[in-house]
């Protein structure tokens, strides 16, 4: 299995202090930003647009930034974020009226391709996208809000998707992202999860200790 990439979320950031929160979390072992876009359209509630992941470039922020788009079209905004420097961009395939123009559109910008699952939407779709994609996020919480509690019966979805990605053998990550802690780390990452978005667990621990807080997940 691929190794553990752990991505915290700067949906639970300090966003007075964007540029320096995010750097602490990957100066304390963090691997990936995980940038949460959502229009209050497809989900109830607004983000994060193009600019701020370049503002986050621009203040010399090198580390893969893995954009998840909940919004709805989704096309029209995937070049503004490839452009602001997005290293993946992951899409919710109920957001798009075309999966395999959307998946072409996000490689032709030179950007790795995640499909989402959301925690009521079975894996039906994944096994027609094999050699198509880089990414599988499992959604362990409804989309829309930070903050919110573990949905254990996610895990026997990861199993499914880590068992249908083994046969891939393509190195095809699986992630996953909703109220990860270190009280459920150990069942997410048996459950075959490889990267793990971590946005309360990480921006939220006490006194601001980045590293104990990404020791906690890395068990």
């Amino acid at each position: 299995m691929n190794k553990l990439i752990i991505a915290p979320s700067i949906l639970s950031a300090d966003l007075a202090n964007l540029g320096a929160d995010v750097k602490a979390a990957l100066d304390a072992g963090c691997d990936w930003i995980h940038f949460d876009v959502m229009d209050n359209h497809y989900v109830p509630n607004l983000t994060f647009g193009p600019d701020i992941c370049r503002a986050l470039r621009n203040y010399g922020i090198t580390a893969p930034i893995d954009v998840h788009l909940m919004i709805k079209p989704v096309d029209g905004l995937i070049p503004a974020f490839a452009k602001a420097g997005a290293t993946s961009i992951s899409f919710h395939p109920d957001a798009t009226s075309n999966i395999d123009a959307t998946i072409n559109l996000i490689k032709q910008h030179g950007c790795q391709v995640g499909v989402v699952f959301n925690p009521a939407v079975p894996l039906d779709l994944l096994s027609s996208l094999k050699g198509k994609i880089d990414l599988v996020l499992l959604m362990s919480v409804n989309p829309g809000f930070g903050g919110q509690s573990f949905m254990p019966h996610v895990l026997e979805k990861a199993q499914q998707a880590r068992a249908i990605l083994d046969l891939w053998q393509d190195g095809t990550r699986l992630q996953m992202d909703g109220g990860i802690n270190k009280d459920n780390i150990a069942a997410v990452l048996k459950s075959g999860v490889d990267t793990v978005v971590a946005g309360s667990a990480i921006f939220g621990y006490p006194n601001k200790n980045y590293i104990a807080a990404v020791n906690s997940l890395r068990v």
